[in-house]
């Protein structure tokens, strides 16, 4: 009994810190957006993640538009060329700085 609560409990710490790694960052998605984004934007991280409040952002992930909303903000962006896994990063930080967020990024 003492066994299989020990290989349990290893189980489940073994799989917390894969579920962490796994997780999107706005931290992340901050650096991407001042590495991809910010040329093809032409303004800042801050007044990107402004241009909507965090229901309005999460509305936009949830119907599947994110991508279609960042060519929309920024007209030089082309559709692809961010990956699925950059997209959820740079989401978690447009969430996190909206505009009602009361957040102000350092980009």
């Amino acid at each position: 009994m003492k066994r299989l609560a020990t290989l349990l409990f290893a189980a489940l710490l073994g799989v917390s810190f894969t579920a962490t790694a796994a997780l999107a960052s706005p931290e992340k998605g901050q650096r991407l957006y001042q590495k991809k984004l910010k040329k093809v934007c032409g303004f800042n991280g801050a007044k990107f993640a402004a241009k909507h409040t965090q229901d309005e952002w999460e509305e936009i992930e949830e119907a599947g538009k994110f991508e279609d909303e960042i060519q929309k903000i920024c007209p030089k962006y082309k559709k692809g060329y961010l990956k699925p896994s950059q997209l959820k990063h740079i989401y978690d930080f447009a969430y996190e700085y909206a505009s009602d967020s009361g957040n102000v990024p350092s980009c």
